[in-house]
């Protein structure tokens, strides 16, 4: 199950693919959904169309994915239930879900609790840069000063730079210079029209001004998709799991991607560790999945992994990419799984059992599959809680909407009352019952429903009449109670309907209707937005000014360098004016042939489109004549005209098995005939 807080996928930036990367994709079947993923030599991918890639593989294998949904915080196990989560909106069908692992997949803004981050800053001032020609160039025509620039073409113009905080206060993108990184870079110190100049100015320099007069792409804000980022420092999790223990309910929490170790976008290392991560993520559920590993166990190999994440380059991970499973031994090729000890990451574990904590077990086998029959868990004493109960707070959980739920005390209540049974199977499966049809019918009628539709839809057998059903008394409690168990773990397991607001177009217009926009002050501001408009155009029409005549200025300069490289013999430039008059000349005598052979393909369309319409017409007054001699002499056989031309026109038989025989048998011949026939 996934939970997106994004309604859409509206990201431009493009990711550099490590090798590894690019094949795991193309095992995914991206290749099936994207034709251009790669080709040839190209290792980027804009995150949209791998967003849109992955989706689709995760959807076909059966992944339930819930835009517009945020998780929120974790709710501990009570009342019999696991663990849960927290989400917004609260009456989400997520908020219902029990589970054993939960991954944070969420980026720098990490929302598990309990994951400590910490700092590194870079040494300023410390840069290889490569073709310092290029750069020292850039810095004297436009005063933009950089440490490295990458260039990806993809469904953008996609350019990463690494920019000197000098360079950036000298064109006026940031305001006033600051110590503190976040001060620096807030919006209200950054002028935004100075920064998207800059980005162009830069990105039209790389590409020699061959670029088109191209609009910047929009993010999911609707604004310019151009960002600083303080690349001095990186942040990276202290640790990448947890594990917590509630009433014998264990939940693993892991991190993934960006939210484990921030990325360097110029290397392109976030899209390559964010797929390592997920694996060794993968790799830690299949060892908590087994019951005979522990948790210390398995927190401890989860860490000794995430040591050598930092480390790893293209360079040194394995060469056989094509053998990459979730075992991370076929990846990193000096891998010590005992790297941390049990000992260090007793911190990780939150249990409320004290014997957990002596556990530190690990079976050899690590991948090893868990039983079928799933290990039917065993309250702890001191928490021991009556069925009757543990069931009723449930029942009454999940009807907390109907009024008659805050009068149930006692869990006979659900038989004895009605409606109990009939509003949980609506509230699970509308379908099969409409509980506002049930009206005052008796609670007798109501069971007797209810034990219909559980036993010949759901499956569950019945273990009395309707009639007993309200006297509950005069039936063992031990009986119905592990009757009503099975309803609810059935149900426990399902996703209660939830009533989509689209659907409902009444409902929607109605607020369309009582929502109605004013714009009777739309008139009132119009002037004082065509000043700023004004404003905002004279402030284009100035720079496009200032752009061509630096782009006039290195024209003529281009030009000049060019006259004086081209001075030379002028015998040399004669001939070659005199050779290219001579293709000039060919090139229209060509062209007049072809203009010529276009005349005539056409002149013989038109003539043959005229036959077939000569023909057409006969054929239909022959159907005529024939309909008027059809009463008279029905023995006539029915002709069409354009049979009767064809066998006019037939050549004969042994003509055609002549010619056939002729064409398969000298086809040189034959193609060297029709070329001197043309010629002619």
């Amino acid at each position: 199950v996934v939970v997106e807080k994004r309604d859409r996928i509206s990201r431009n930036n493009v990711l550099h693919l490590w090798p590894f990367v690019i094949t795991d994709l193309r095992n995914l079947g991206a290749k099936k959904f994207y034709g251009k993923f790669c080709a040839g030599s190209i290792d980027h991918i804009s995150i949209r169309q791998l967003q849109c890639i992955l989706l689709k593989v995760a959807l076909l294998l059966g992944v339930e994915v819930h835009e517009g949904v945020s998780f929120v915080n974790l709710i501990e196990p009570k009342d019999g239930c696991g663990w849960r989560a927290q989400v917004s909106p609260e009456d989400h069908a997520v908020s219902h879900y029990e589970f054993d692992a939960l991954i944070g997949a969420d980026g720098k803004r990490n929302t598990l609790e309990g994951f400590v981050r910490k700092e590194f800053r870079e040494i300023s001032g410390v840069a290889f840069i490569f073709n310092q020609s290029f750069f020292k160039e850039l810095y004297y025509r436009t005063g933009i000063d950089l440490e490295n620039i990458v260039y990806y073409k993809d469904e953008t113009h996609y350019f990463v730079m690494t920019a000197k905080k000098m360079s950036l206060i000298d064109k006026g993108v940031i305001i006033q210079d600051s110590a503190d990184p976040a001060e620096l870079l807030s919006p209200s110190n950054v002028n935004t029209d100075k920064l998207l100049d800059y980005a162009r100015e830069a990105a039209e320099f790389s590409t020699k001004y061959q670029m088109p007069n191209l609009e910047f792409a929009v993010n999911h804000y609707g604004k310019p998709d151009v960002a600083m980022f303080d690349f001095t420092s990186m942040f990276q999790a202290e640790n990448s799991s947890r594990i917590s223990v509630r009433k014998n309910y264990r939940l693993l929490q892991c991190l993934v991607g960006d939210s484990l170790l921030e990325p360097f976008w110029p290397t392109g290392s976030g899209c390559a560790r964010g797929f390592l991560s997920s694996m060794d993520a993968a790799y830690a559920i299949k060892l908590f999945a087994n019951p005979r590993n522990s948790c210390l166990a398995v927190l401890a190999q989860r860490e000794s992994l995430y040591r050598l994440l930092g480390q790893t380059t293209p360079e040194n991970l394995n060469r056989d990419i094509m053998a990459y499973t979730l075992d991370p031994s076929t990846r990193y090729p000096n891998l010590n799984k005992t790297l941390v000890q049990v000992q260090q990451v007793e911190m990780l574990l939150d249990a409320d059992d004290t014997a957990i904590y002596q556990q530190t077990f690990m079976d050899t086998n690590a991948i090893s599959t868990v039983p079928d029959a799933p290990v039917r868990r065993k309250r702890r004493t001191g928490d021991t809680t009556p069925l009757g109960m543990v069931l009723l707070r449930w029942i009454k959980s999940q009807l907390k909407a109907y009024e008659f739920s805050n009068n149930l005390t006692d869990v006979a209540q659900c038989f004895t009352h009605g409606k109990v049974l009939c509003a949980l199977i609506h509230r699970y499966r509308p379908d099969l019952v409409d509980f506002a049809s049930l009206g005052d019918i008796p609670a007798e009628q109501c069971n007797a429903k209810a034990f219909d539709i559980l036993e010949n839809d759901l499956g569950i057998p019945r273990v009395m009449q309707p009639s007993d059903s309200v006297n509950i008394d005069q039936i063992e409690s031990k009986t119905w109670l592990n009757y009503l168990e099975q309803i609810c773990e059935l149900f426990r397991g399902e996703i209660p309907h939830v009533k989509h607001p689209k659907l409902d177009f009444a409902e929607l217009k109605e607020k369309q209707r009582s929502n109605i926009p004013d714009f009777s002050n739309l008139v009132k501001s119009s002037g004082k937005r065509n000043v700023v408009e004004a404003e905002a155009i004279n402030r284009r029409i100035a720079l496009d000014e200032e752009r061509n005549k630096n782009r006039s200025r290195r024209l003529n300069y281009e030009q000049m360098q060019a006259v004086q490289a081209s001075e030379g013999p002028r015998r040399a430039k004669k001939r070659r004016s005199h050779e290219k008059f001579q293709n000039v000349e060919e090139q229209k005598k060509r062209l007049q042939e072809i203009q010529n052979n276009r005349m005539e393909r056409q002149s013989k369309r038109r003539l043959e489109r005229a036959r077939q319409t000569e023909n057409f017409y006969k054929s239909l007054h022959m159907l005529q004549f024939n309909s008027f001699l059809r009463d008279t002499d029905s023995s006539t056989p029915f002709e069409d005209y354009s049979l009767y031309v064809y066998r006019q026109q037939a050549p004969d038989f042994n003509d055609r098995v002549k010619d056939l025989e002729r064409k398969l048998l000298y086809p040189v011949r034959t193609k060297a005939k029709t070329k001197a026939c043309g010629l002619t």
